[in-house]
């Protein structure tokens, strides 16, 4: 599992005929980690669906390694190595932990579960347990290393600290530091937990009404009040 680059140019996109993402282009180099900021309704999440193939695409690129995604399927984009853990967690609720794992594998032998267990011990304790029975961060680290296991080289994050305790956003985002770091994947990650993400990340858009109305480094966002009162209505420290 290596990251690859990711680009994105002039695209714009929506549901049907509603655009909700207007002209939106970056680029994450391999292994690096976006953060995408904004208040609620402004198009994170469909930005990343839009990259996944869930969304209508009205104009624009999708490039990864330089390859063209446009007009993929979204299971021909995670053949091509995008991972997407949307907000909604989408696990097999009646299902053990176990065998939500085994589903990710994908075409890789049975003993590669053993990765997941590794990047999430918690999982491992409860690898017998209900998948539905879970606590809320319990479902999210399943969702995650699932996805982790068909070996994505760009993982699109959509809002994983959602409704989590403290302790175990500490321990998902721990993980996920791990995870890079050691396996240099590509990362775009929506949150809403602005310290936490740009403590994560080393590039950021923020988005206004679909549109990037601010881009660069999170030191550079932590310094400008201003932008971050007037498109987050949030005060970071």
């Amino acid at each position: 599992m290596t990251g690859t680059p990711l680009e994105v140019r002039g695209l714009t996109a929506g549901y049907g005929p509603t655009r909700i993402v207007e002209d939106v282009s970056f680029e994450v180099p391999a292994g690096g980690r976006l953060i995408v900021l904004g208040r609620n309704g402004m198009g994170k999440t469909t930005l990343l669906a839009s990259i996944m193939g869930l969304a209508r695409r009205h104009a624009g690129e999708i490039r990864l390694a330089g390859d063209d995604l446009v007009g993929l399927k979204s299971s021909a984009r995670a053949q091509r190595g995008l991972g997407y853990v949307p907000q909604t967690r989408d696990i097999f609720r009646s299902l053990t932990v176990e065998e939500n794992l085994f589903v990710g594998l994908k075409d890789r032998p049975r003993g590669a579960i053993e990765e997941a267990y590794g990047m999430f011990p918690r999982l491992k304790e409860r690898r017998r347990n209900i998948a539905g029975s879970l606590s809320g961060g319990e479902q999210q680290m399943l969702s995650t290393a699932r996805t982790l296991l068909g070996q994505p080289s760009v993982l699109l994050l959509d809002e994983p600290l959602e409704g989590l305790a403290p302790v175990i956003c500490d321990e998902l985002m721990t993980s996920l530091v791990q995870l890079a770091a050691e396996k240099g994947i590509t990362v775009v990650l929506v949150e809403q937990q602005i310290e936490r993400a740009l403590d994560f990340g080393d590039a950021v858009i923020v988005l206004e009404r679909g549109r990037i109305m601010w881009s660069g480094t999170p030191a550079a966002l932590s310094a400008d009040e201003s932008t971050i009162e007037r498109y987050l209505g949030v005060a970071i420290h």
